[in-house]
């Protein structure tokens, strides 16, 4: 989580909303089974959208979003947050205190108390439909909700969108998931066509200058200072104590004073940088000037948040900030916020696993493999007197791939170039020996060709994020898992190739990857 510039010491906030653009499946693990008539907050959600006219499942959806229905013992959240619906008391913000005004209940009991926390958040919800419009018969028809939603999150304009995307992709894919206390709690899947209205052309489309498979939403200028004072030394993991597009919401805010230069969504690794890598984010104390920040949403004492998707696509930024500005991949060069010198912080806490962590960098952490060596932010042109690790890659894709290149020693002479020749000819390209962006594409993309889309992940996937990185010459996060970064890369690939660009990896594009095209 951020900490301000050191001239600053009050506390700090990252407002509570959930984003995600891809289906996601939620499941959960009990620690012990509760009894079948005891379902208290099942019924606190029933009884909550009988009495404000909510869709009983938007409700839920909407306190998933947000908490993933934890109420973390009546403790705030780094935005002033309580309870399973998120009731937000801070000084932009005065959900809370609205909650009381509405339902009758005291502000202590909306914070610590499950059933009045959903009831707030059901009067809250009902209150925006109401301003925005919403009669009787358009409360019953749940697409009509999204704008209600939008603003349930506390954000505006492309945050608020991902806000509401989120609630509704649960309501599509549906929730099972099992709750603090043993209780279950569902949500059934149903086709959903939100009516967006002015919200329906916010989308974020703006590339990272620093991370082309990231987005670009800058953040506030009060909250980051322009240029270093120290060279870049260190990457400093986070974690948010809220969500994606609340810390997206939060550093865009020019009270907030805090910002990171990375936060990272936990469904499906998506990676939006908000302050360039050159530039002094405030998020470490007396480690801003060197650090480069990386969020990722989630809370510290809930391990759930720390997706494999999260830890890959994650990892692949680390390692490529550490590629670009020489950060030793070890833990004295990639460390928690808990660790940085003069921070009274506890992220990422116990649950982060450091050792996967630090193995899917590629790094040190006392212990573990390297990676496949195969993993890089672009692929330079290899030829006879080339060395070092690229060289190395080739070598070991042409010996997989059955052209001998000889010893994986990493220095390019004969064998290697004739065995480059020789993979050459086979795939119809120049028999020159020189490994540049063609013959890159079609050693790294080599193999089987399974159908491919947004939401699969494996090996087949990194080997289409590395090939498409060759061919595109734009880094795209070699992570493996196919989010909406890696459809991108494809359906830019498919347009500049001639197919038909529908993000979607079949025989088609694969021919293409695999003869260098």
């Amino acid at each position: 989580m951020p900490s301000r510039a050191a001239a600053h010491t009050t506390g700090r906030a990252s407002v509570l909303a959930a984003l995600t653009a891809t289906v996601l499946t939620v499941t959960g693990a009990p620690a012990f089974a509760a009894p079948d008539d005891s379902q208290p907050m099942d019924r606190a959600f029933t009884r909550a959208a009988a009495e404000f006219d909510v869709p009983r499942d938007l409700l839920a959806a909407v306190g998933y979003g947000e908490t993933r229905l934890d109420g973390h013992s009546g403790r705030p959240s780094q935005a002033g947050g309580y309870g399973v619906m998120h009731l937000v008391s801070n000084p932009t913000n005065r959900m809370l205190e609205r909650a009381a005004a509405l339902t009758g209940k005291p502000v202590a009991e909306l914070r610590t108390d499950t059933g009045a926390n959903i009831l707030g958040g059901a009067a809250v919800l009902r209150a925006y439909a109401d301003k925005l419009g919403l009669d009787a018969r358009d409360r019953d028809d749940i697409d009509a909700w999204y704008p209600a939603v939008a603003r349930y999150g506390g954000a505006q304009g492309a945050a608020a969108a991902l806000y509401a995307d989120t609630v509704y992709t649960f309501l599509a894919s549906g929730l099972d998931t099992v709750v603090p206390g043993g209780e279950r709690i569902s949500v059934t899947s149903r086709p959903v066509a939100p009516q967006k209205g002015a919200l329906s052309d916010t989308e974020v489309r703006t590339q990272s200058p620093d991370y082309p498979s990231a987005k670009w939403v800058p953040a506030n200028p009060n909250n980051f200072t322009p240029g270093r004072s120290a060279k870049i030394d260190k990457v400093v993991v986070h974690v948010t104590q809220g969500s994606y597009a609340g810390s997206i919401s939060w550093f865009q805010n020019p009270t907030a004073e805090v910002s990171a230069h990375y936060v990272v969504r936990s469904s499906d690794g998506e990676i939006t940088q908000m302050v360039r890598d050159k530039d002094t984010a405030y998020h470490a104390r007396s480690a801003n000037a060197s650090a480069l920040g990386i969020e990722h949403e989630g809370f510290i004492d809930d391990p759930s948040w720390f997706t494999d998707t999260m830890y890959r696509s994650s990892a692949a930024l680390t390692k490529s900030l550490c590629d670009r500005y020489g950060i030793p991949k070890d833990r004295a060069h990639i460390i928690g916020h808990s660790e940085a010198p003069g921070n009274d912080h506890t992220d990422p806490g116990p649950y982060w696993d450091w050792n996967r962590y630090m193995e899917l960098v590629g790094g040190s952490s006392g212990g573990g493999k390297s990676g496949d060596g195969l993993n890089f932010t672009s692929y330079a042109t290899q030829q006879s007197g080339s060395t070092g690790a690229q060289v190395k890659a080739v070598q070991q894709l042409l010996n997989d791939q059955g052209y001998p290149a000889g010893a994986v020693d990493g220095s390019f002479g004969p064998a290697t170039k004739t065995a480059v020749a020789a993979y050459q000819a086979a795939r119809g390209l120049s028999a020159d020996g020189v490994v540049g962006p063609r013959t890159w594409t079609a050693l790294l993309s080599a193999g089987t060709t399974p159908s491919l889309q947004q939401g699969a992940s494996g090996d087949g996937v990194k080997r289409l994020q590395r090939s498409l990185t060759a061919a595109l010459g734009t880094t795209v996060g070699i992570d493996g898992g196919f989010g909406p970064a890696t459809v991108t890369a494809v359906r830019n690939y498919q347009t500049s190739r001639g197919l038909t660009a529908d993000g979607i990896v079949g025989p088609d594009t694969w021919a293409a990857l695999q003869t260098g095209r």
